[in-house]
């Protein structure tokens, strides 16, 4: 039995590419959902878009967790039975 060829290892990406690569993808869907006339949908993935832009041109940072409460990542505690 013969072994399996090795995968090509893909060059790594960095984040700018693959933030490109992201928004290029949802311009193609908000097409989509336009031509469908799933406007929610489009809309959310239009904004989706803008913020991918945003991130490429530099204009916001790719995370907002350095910018963070560090409180508001924890998981929320059940409010319990609610009694009306």
């Amino acid at each position: 039995m013969s072994p399996k060829p090795a995968k090509p290892t893909l060059p790594p990406h960095t984040a700018e590419e693959n933030i490109a690569y992201i928004r290029q993808m949802l311009g193609e869907l908000r097409t989509v959902a336009h031509n469908e006339g799933a406007d929610m949908l489009r809309y959310l993935i239009e904004m989706a878009y803008v913020e991918a832009g945003d991130i490429l041109s530099g204009f916001r940072p790719i995370s907002i967790r350095g910018d963070r409460d560090p409180a508001a990542g924890m998981p929320l505690q059940s409010a319990g039975k609610i009694k009306f």
